[in-house]
C-alpha cells in the first residue's frame, strides 16, 4: 500500500484494554493500522515502540484496565498515551545502565520520544493516570 499525505484534520483514537498481558500485542497492531491508514507508516516502527512500552507498564505495573490514545495534531504532532488506575507517578525513567531488561521502558520512551511526560487523572470518581510521549511527523 503507497503511502499517503498524513491528514490536514486532527484525529483521536481510544482503545480500552483489559488487564491481560495479550492488550500489549492488541494494542501494537491496532496502532499500526491506525497510522497505516491515516498515511504515517514512517512513524509506525518507532510509534509501536513506545506505545508498547507505555501499554506494557500499564498493564504489568497495575491491577486494574488500561486504554492506548493515539491523537494526530496536524501539521505534525503525533501523541501516544496510555491510560491506567493507578494514580501514582510513574517510577522515572533510568539510564539503560542502571537497569536490568525489566525496568527500560520509560528510559526508551525518553529516548526515542521527542517529548513525553504524565499526569494524574480524575473523573466522575476515578483516579489514575495518563502516561504519553509525542512524536514530530517531519
Amino acid at each position: 500500500m503507497p503511502e499517503t499525505a498524513p491528514e490536514p484534520e486532527p484525529w483521536e483514537y481510544c482503545l480500552h484494554l483489559p488487564h491481560d498481558l495479550r492488550a500489549v500485542t492488541v494494542s501494537r497492531r491496532t496502532l499500526r493500522l491506525i497510522l497505516t491508514m491515516h498515511g504515517l507508516i514512517r512513524l509506525v516502527d518507532v510509534a509501536e515502540l513506545l506505545a508498547t512500552e507505555l501499554v506494557s507498564n500499564a498493564v504489568r505495573h497495575t491491577g486494574g484496565p488500561a486504554a492506548l490514545r493515539v491523537r494526530w495534531s496536524p501539521p505534525g504532532t503525533l501523541r501516544i498515551g496510555a491510560w491506567d488506575a493507578d494514580p501514582q507517578p510513574p517510577e522515572p525513567p533510568a539510564a539503560f545502565g542502571e537497569v536490568e531488561e525489566a525496568g527500560r521502558g520509560l528510559a526508551l520512551v525518553r529516548a526515542c520520544a521527542d517529548v513525553w511526560g504524565w499526569h494524574p487523572l480524575s473523573r466522575q470518581g476515578n483516579r489514575g493516570k495518563m502516561v504519553w510521549c509525542e512524536l514530530a511527523a517531519a
